[in-house]
């Protein structure tokens, strides 16, 4: 009998390996498109920045987006390769930042209005490579895991993504220290770094490549111009497409206000205690140790999913989610009283519960929809969960119900794209992926534009009246109005998850199935 020849694919250890390589350029991209959510109020009391302006810095971050960037770094992804695509916009989204912090430190000029337009046109291009690094690692990640984790892998990767965001959240005003600059360069330095382990990850990739070639010898499928246009005639990837739009629109645009919605609405704080209750010193830095606290939650959140996975016995599997279980409540316990517990007044600090879930729940999400399926059902459950969440934020004034809202926000933030993303590798064909996902991206950006300046404007509109007294530190924002307009959102991703389950079922897609099961189509 033949021996069928392996390649760096089927060695698990080579494709986690490739995975937190991909992972380090997603994490550097997410770390700087939210690390300003912690900073609005230092930006406005610093630089002179409006709600509006803050709004606008972030929201025209997606601008090039909007008008077809992505998909042209799809097709480039699609019709040359990962590497190139990877580099050229990993590379863009460098510069752009590099830009945005000389920006910060007044290198092109001082005065407001030189420093917010060449940290909006840092931002712009920026942006304009950040949804094409997403691009490519979820392409990355199908290439060496189809047919084996997807899912999982799919979900530990945007979980380097959220982890990102949620210590960006958590420590730029510890980095900071009352200026925002380093906070700008910090950020930017991560993009680098992410770009240099792509840099390493492309020798893997370009050994794969070698090996596929020698292993089939069928000749591999062109992308096309016109393929772009079979996706837009597909109505499930249209459903699943305009169920980004809606559920994205919904979550990272409040992401960027959520610390400013605590500070106004509850009363919290943007500055930790002058007494160093509520940090965590780690060689000598504050930052540093507070964020170890969100790696070691993102730790616990791969440990969940991925330690009872490996184990056989049903039994054993328990026992490990047990001790699993003790550890994590022995790690809490030991932090709460002098850290957690001050966390919890803190707006930035608290907003990271958002990004929080997602690290915790994801890849059990992921690891559930791999084994179990049901991705489209969990679409339908987290637009519910998103609804709950915003009403709990906007209608009511209790701090419970708005810390129950933020955590209900987390889980849905990890339930949508853990069953989301694999779902489109069932739904489209593997050559034409690199543009699905750009086209996803795009039709998102849209949305991710809108509610983020919208939300800044609207939020300046529905205080029109109170605007100088805010100002001057005698009344607080009122959110209610910016924030209930989210739940549209999660009203209309329900009907359109909805719909998608309906498509799958005459399709046979197999959504509802485990990670490599097809579905049968109904006649």
């Amino acid at each position: 009998m033949e021996k069928v020849k392996q390649t760096l694919r089927d060695s698990a250890s080579a494709r986690w390996i490739a995975l937190i390589l991909v992972s380090g350029l997603m994490f550097g991209t997410y770390w700087f498109q939210d690390f300003f959510g912690g900073l609005k109020g230092l930006m406005e009391s610093e630089m002179g920045f409006t709600s509006e302006e803050f709004g606008r810095l972030i929201g025209l971050t997606t601008i090039a987006n909007m008008f077809g960037m992505i998909i042209i770094g799809g097709m480039i992804l699609d019709k040359w390769s990962i590497r190139a695509a990877g580099l050229l916009f990993g590379g863009l989204a460098t510069i752009g930042a590099a830009i945005t912090a000389m920006a910060a430190h007044g290198v092109f000029g001082e005065g407001h209005k030189i420093t917010l337009t060449m940290m909006i046109v840092g931002r712009i291009m920026f942006g304009s490579g950040l949804e094409v690094v997403c691009v490519v690692a979820t392409r990355t990640i199908v290439k060496w895991f189809k047919g084996y984790e997807l899912a999982l892998a799919m979900a530990v990767n945007m979980g380097f993504g959220r982890l990102g965001t949620a210590i960006a959240m958590a420590v730029s005003i510890d980095i900071s220290k009352g200026v925002v600059a380093p906070s700008v360069s910090f950020a930017a330095t991560l993009i680098g770094i992410g770009l240099i382990m792509f840099l390493i990850y492309c020798i893997m990739d370009v050994k794969l490549d070698r090996q596929d070639a020698e292993v089939s010898s069928a000749p591999k499928e062109e992308f096309k111009f016109t393929d772009l246009f079979k996706l837009l005639k597909n109505p499930s990837f249209m459903y699943i497409a305009f169920l980004c739009l809606a559920f994205y629109a919904a979550v990272f645009p409040f992401i960027q206000y959520a610390p400013d919605l605590l500070v106004n609405k509850y009363g919290f704080s943007y500055d930790l205690p002058a007494d160093g209750r509520g940090s965590i010193v780690l060689f000598g830095s504050t930052a540093l140790g507070n964020a170890s606290i969100i790696v070691a939650i993102w730790a616990f959140g791969l440990a969940f999913s991925m330690v009872p996975a490996n184990i056989k016995k049903r039994r054993g599997k328990l026992i490990s989610i047990g001790v699993i279980l003790v550890l994590f409540v022995l790690f809490i316990g030991s932090l709460w009283e002098d850290t957690l517990s001050v966390w919890l007044k803190n707006g930035p600090k608290t907003a990271s519960l958002i990004p929080l879930g997602t690290i915790l729940f994801t890849p059990i999400f992921g690891n559930m929809v791999d084994k179990k399926g049901k991705a489209a059902s969990i679409m339908i459950l987290g637009s519910l969960l998103l609804i709950f969440a915003h009403v709990a934020l906007s209608v009511f004034n209790s701090v419970a119900l708005g810390y129950l809202g933020l955590l209900s926000l987390g889980i849905a933030f990890s339930l949508v794209p853990a069953a989301m993303w694999p779902s489109v590798a069932k739904i489209v064909p593997e050559s034409r992926l690199g543009t699905a996902y750009a086209t996803m991206f795009t039709i998102q950006n849209w949305g991710l534009g809108l509610f983020f300046w919208g939300i800044g404007a609207v939020l300046d509109l529905s205080n029109k009246a109170d605007l100088e007294a805010i100002r001057a530190g005698e009344k607080v924002y009122n959110y209610t109005t910016p924030i209930l307009m989210l739940v549209v959102c999660g009203v209309i991703s329900i009907f359109l998850a909805y719909k998608l389950l309906q498509a799958d079922r005459k399709a046979g897609y197999g959504l509802e199935l485990p990670s490599g099961q097809a579905g049968v189509p109904q006649e």
